[in-house]
């Protein structure tokens, strides 16, 4: 009985050993792209420096 248990308790260590996972690591054949939108927005500085150039020649003649 334990020379038939032999011969099976192999085969079924060398089954086990042959399924193991494979990982493949690749480059992606597409190349990677990011799409960003972005929106500049300077109106605020453009009012901001008119508010001071109005601020300055109100306060022309004016010494601190």
């Amino acid at each position: 009985m334990k020379r038939k248990a032999i011969p099976i308790v192999f085969m079924g260590l060398v089954m086990l050993a042959s399924c193991k996972p494979t990982v493949k690591v690749e480059a992606p054949d597409k190349p990677i792209t990011i799409n960003m939108n972005i929106k500049i927005d300077h109106e605020i500085r453009v009012k901001l420096d008119k508010d001071l150039e109005s601020l300055y020649q109100e306060k022309k003649g004016t010494i601190y």
